[in-house]
């Protein structure tokens, strides 16, 4: 979340009655007019006495003689510190700070916000910037994105997975409202479970996150915050057709039921039922699929009782098939007539949030979060069977409080994990349960100027990975005037689900082979990773225009990973890594707004991922060692009926990619060692008509590239040297789609 739920409704706490009051109102005037401002912090300086701005931008809080020094500060306004020698009304008007003024265009929606002042390096992703792309699921969401990699899984199952520093989804802690979501039997097809038109916004922190939300995380976490019933549009309806038949609806339905109670209703359906074989190679070049996605949630708010709580309720059922052009899974599964793949998926979750805060006692706040899902997928892959049943239970109850002032900040708590699988995996059965309590502790230290700290601490006792500690540690120092230099470092462990998180092996004729047996999941040992990062990003005038820079760079270390290894064309083999495995992450971006209404931005990334494999250290296949980004948007001026254009376009160029080993296979399916280069362009224009309506019109990957004979030995696919696993770029070639968004405020 932007700030955790239950601080929203903190600053809204009234101070102790029982004492004189100090009154006043904070304003700002950065738009020429002075408007109230609400959610502003103010407190003495010194005490755990504080307040926050009303709605009205009014205050009041407890005063004594012996207070005489008022804090007054707001994200992206300069902090102001008042001598007060009376209790006399207070009326005081922020200034914008130069720090934001960098990357925050005033009077325009902000696509993607940079913090200069939090100490982990998270930035986040509006619903601006998910607009610049049709963004129909979560795994469509980052095309725009030049921090997170997108790319296909395999060439037949349509499946986009995204990776963060070089490494792959499971080391990246994938949340919903800072629930853990995206795990387990998920993890290779949960993205595209959660439509983005549910998503308000989304946050991304590189480096491992906070301890608060769990020991997983490695590479990052990933936050999307889904719309509220309570300020989402009344009814908003999404209808989204593309060149390949695709279809897509999302209609929102939202209502008041009393003044505490407002309720949502999020109903999505996407179906493809047309056949495409650009390529001649006889393979579907995307799947045919039906999808309903079914979330009725709830928010209950009470300002005075100081509580706020969510009730989601939701439902999926997904259906997908796969392979050749010829297969009908009524005659031909279970067969060798055709190749072909069925992935039917069906969930339930339910998940509930609760906040409170003492109205008696500011900063001073609790909260709960808890979540059931029954997840079941019923799957095949030509002869190669995969079953798999989930059912996990997750809870976290958090303690927020201060020490002497509101610079002091602590957060402590309790978790609780439950997740039981069965696994059926062609003829063999893996059952298991895993479950973990928890304690975690995290201090942040906040000057109000040039530093800020972040560091926790949590320890874990898990019935298979046993007892085990994680440190956290984030830090951010301004050195000069619109800078933010970060460090960080932390330590993530998880247990590896194999199957689930490598269902594309299932695509091809390798044998599976488990090395290891005398670890606790799968034979294997739990995975272990440091991760140590350093980040500068400065803000600057160009030609009188705002623009920033980012530099950053960050190094995972392993122990104990189980390594995915492919360098055999004819096995995959999943073993414990004995010797060094690394990942190497350095990226550039430039921001700028060159003129009114439009900005750019750029970026390179440079990896250098290596492992020691069985055959020795090698590159990590499929992963670019050099990739170059480029957006641009325009937007013009809205005019007096809300009307306005926007224009979009987002260009991605790849170096070359190590191919896995071929060497044993016959010479006909040999490849080379390394993948062509690959570039891809894609375009978005956008026309609002009123704030009620707009059409979208838009291109994927225009200049029409495609790679050649994705899936080898097509033409015998349940032959030895069958693999739908060599692929670095676009299958299907260029894509159009069109769309219109309807919305009743």
């Amino acid at each position: 979340m932007r700030i955790n739920l239950i601080l929203i409704f903190m600053v809204l706490s009234h101070a102790l009655s029982a004492q004189d009051q100090l009154k006043g109102i904070v304003s700002e005037s950065s738009t020429g007019k002075v408007l109230p401002l609400p959610g502003a912090n103010v407190y003495w300086l010194g005490s755990s006495i504080g307040a926050v701005t009303l709605e009205d931008g009014t205050f009041q809080l407890p005063y004594k003689f012996s207070y005489n020094k008022l804090v007054i500060s707001y994200v992206g306004f300069k902090t102001d510190t008042l001598t007060v020698n009376e209790n006399s009304y207070i009326n005081h008007i922020l200034q914008s700070s130069e720090e934001l003024d960098a990357v925050e265009i005033k009077t325009r929606n902000i696509p993607t916000r940079k913090s200069y002042l939090k100490a982990a390096n998270t930035f986040t992703v509006t619903k601006s910037e998910l607009l610049k792309a049709a963004c129909c699921n979560l795994s469509e969401s980052f095309e725009t994105n030049p921090s997170i990699d997108v790319n296909f899984a395999d060439a037949v199952s349509g499946t986009k997975q995204i990776k963060m520093l070089g490494l792959n989804s499971p080391y990246i802690l994938i949340a919903t409202e800072n629930i853990p979501t995206i795990r387990g039997a998920s993890q290779a097809y949960g993205l595209s479970f959660i439509p983005g038109t549910w998503v308000e916004s989304i946050q991304i922190t590189k480096g491992t996150g906070s301890v608060v939300n769990g020991f997983e995380s490695i590479a990052g976490q990933i936050n999307a915050e889904l719309v509220k019933p309570s300020s989402d549009d009344k009814l908003f309806v999404n209808l989204y057709g593309a060149s390949s038949e695709r279809l897509e609806l999302n209609t929102h339905i939202n209502t008041e039921v009393s003044d505490k109670w407002s309720t949502g209703l999020y109903l999505h359906g996407n179906t493809h039922q047309e056949k495409h074989d650009v390529n001649d190679d006889g393979f579907l070049d995307m799947p045919l699929y039906n999808q309903i996605n079914v979330l009725n949630r709830w928010q209950y708010t009470n300002l005075e009782k100081g509580f706020v709580s969510f009730i989601n309720l939701r439902y999926l059922n997904d259906e997908k098939q796969a392979g050749q052009v010829e297969f009908n899974p009524d005659t031909d599964k279970g067969t060798t007539n055709f190749w072909g793949s069925k992935i039917n998926t069906e969930r339930f979750e339910v998940a509930a949030k609760l906040g409170y805060v003492n109205p008696e006692i500011p900063y001073q706040s609790f909260g709960f979060q808890t979540s059931f899902s029954h997840h079941n997928q019923d799957s095949y892959f030509g002869l190669n069977l995969y079953d798999i049943q989930h059912n996990s239970f997750y809870s976290n109850l958090v303690y927020n409080t201060i020490i002497s002032d509101s610079r002091h900040k602590v957060k402590t708590g309790l978790s609780f994990t439950y997740d039981h699988y069965d696994e059926l995996v062609n003829t063999d059965t893996y059952e298991r349960t895993e479950n973990s309590i928890g304690g975690f502790f995290e201090y942040a230290y906040d000057n109000l100027d040039k530093l800020t700290m972040t560091a926790g601490i949590r320890v874990d006792q898990h019935n298979r990975l046993g007892f085990f500690v994680t440190p956290r540690f984030h830090l951010r120092y301004t050195p000069w005037e619109k800078s933010a230099l970060r460090f960080s470092v932390g330590r993530g462990k998880r247990s590896a689900n194999i199957f689930a998180e490598n269902q594309n092996m299932f695509s091809s004729s390798r044998q599976i082979n488990i090395v290891n047996s005398g670890g606790k999941i799968y034979g294997l040992d739990p995975e272990i990773a440091w991760n140590y990062g350093v980040s500068y990003l400065q803000g600057f005038n160009l030609f009188d225009r705002k623009a920033d820079v980012t530099f950053d760079f960050y190094r995972t270390d392993f122990q104990n990973q189980v390594i995915v290894d492919w360098e055999n064309p004819f096995e995959v083999n999943f073993y414990n890594l004995e010797g060094d495995s690394y990942a190497n992450s350095f990226q550039f971006e430039f921001n700028y707004n060159a003129f009114e209404g439009f900005d750019i931005r750029t970026a390179y990334k440079y990896y250098d991922i290596k492992t020691d494999y069985n055959s020795g250290k090698l590159e990590k296949p499929l992963i670019p060692e050099h990739r170059l980004f480029a957006n641009t948007s325009y937007e013009t001026e809205i005019t007096k009926n809300g009307s306005q254009w926007k224009f979009d376009a987002t260009y991605n160029w790849l170096s070359q990619q190590r191919f896995p080993s071929t060497v044993l296979s016959s010479a006909e399916y040999q490849l080379d060692d390394k993948t062509p280069t690959i570039a891809t362009l894609n375009l978005q224009v956008t026309k609002v008509f009123s704030p009620k309506f707009e059409v979208y019109l838009g291109g994927e990957n225009v200049t029409n590239v495609r790679q050649s004979n994705p899936v080898i030995s097509a033409d015998n696919p349940f032959g030895s040297n069958f693999d739908s696993n060599f692929v670095y770029g676009p299958i299907y070639g260029s894509m159009y789609y069109a769309g219109l968004r309807y919305r009743i405020k």
